[in-house]
């Protein structure tokens, strides 16, 4: 099989982490990856934003967790414990941005897996942005207020086996000739 092909299938989202934080060069690599997803008439509006220093992640976790719908008790922390974070941002003057956003998303993941780093995508990034603390946060970093945050993209070394492809569920590709 195809390298490529077998990351795509390979790839599984990582809940649990261990503490060590990828080198600099391998979330480079994974971030140039992000920057080079497709996007409508090739506007490349997205913004990925890194974040390694553990008070910001751990007040963006709690952040994130104000929007979380659930109760449990293992949702504590939605980035589980995650050593980096890397939101994407989407241009909402775009007509494709959520679109450019999520092929962002997904080439970050998909890099990340194939230079051995573990990833999930954590919704309510958009949430956590309109939030006057999110606000806050864009003004620092030097972000316009009219993105929005498409996803958070936790990364690091997993601390979990990964589990076996799932099956295809039927009828998931129709061929019309």
């Amino acid at each position: 099989m195809n390298s490529i092909i077998e990351n795509l299938i390979t790839r599984r989202s990582i809940r649990k982490f261990k503490k060590e934080i990828p080198s600099d060069e391998v979330l480079e690599e994974i971030c140039k990856a992000g920057s080079y997803a497709p996007s409508g008439m090739n506007s490349q509006e997205c913004k990925i934003v890194l974040i390694k220093n553990k008070n910001i992640i751990s007040e963006l976790s709690k952040l994130n967790a104000k929007y979380l719908w659930s109760t449990h008790p293992e949702h504590a922390d939605p980035f589980y414990g995650a050593p980096v974070i890397a939101i994407v941002f989407a241009d909402t003057t775009i007509k494709t941005y959520l679109q450019d956003g999520s092929l962002v998303m997904g080439n970050l993941m998909n890099a990340a897996h194939a230079l051995n780093v573990g990833s999930c995508w954590i919704h309510r990034a958009k949430e956590m942005f309109e939030d006057e603390i999110g606000k806050a946060y864009l003004k620092q970093w030097g972000l316009d207020e009219k993105l929005e945050g498409i996803g958070v993209c936790i990364l690091g070394y997993s601390d979990m086996v990964l589990p076996a492809p799932p099956p295809r569920k039927e009828n998931f590709i129709i061929t019309v000739n």
